[in-house]
């Protein structure tokens, strides 16, 4: 099994920053991608940004230039920087990993999520 531990969400003003962060533990056998997805209510989930296992990254046209997504392959960990935040930035945020287990097929793992309020 896979644990998807994700800390860093919570209330911040218009304008501010967060950081969020995920831990990966369990029975890895690799990581091809680790990324963050949100979901506003009433909204389907939607893709945030993801890094792969080579350091590219692709980013949700709504978050360019404002969030930054960063790994670490030997921690199994992301973090995901989020600056210039507004009020439709409010979501829970979802981590994911892309990934295969021991002896097992690829497939996506995803966390509890975190919630994210962006409000004056």
């Amino acid at each position: 099994q896979v644990q998807l531990v994700e800390s860093g969400g919570g209330l911040v003003q218009p304008g501010g920053s967060l950081r969020l962060s995920c831990a990966a533990s369990g029975s890895i056998f690799w990581i091809y991608a680790m990324g963050w997805y949100r979901q506003a209510p009433g909204k389907q989930r939607e893709l945030v940004a993801v890094i792969n296992r080579d350091g590219s990254t692709n980013y949700a046209d709504f978050v360019k230039g404002r969030f930054t997504i960063s790994r670490d392959n030997a921690k199994n960990t992301v973090s995901l920087q989020m600056n210039s935040l507004k009020a439709e930035d409010t979501a829970v945020y979802y981590c994911n990993l892309d990934g295969r287990l021991w002896a097992g097929a690829r497939n996506d793992y995803w966390g509890q999520g975190t919630q994210v309020t962006v409000s004056s």
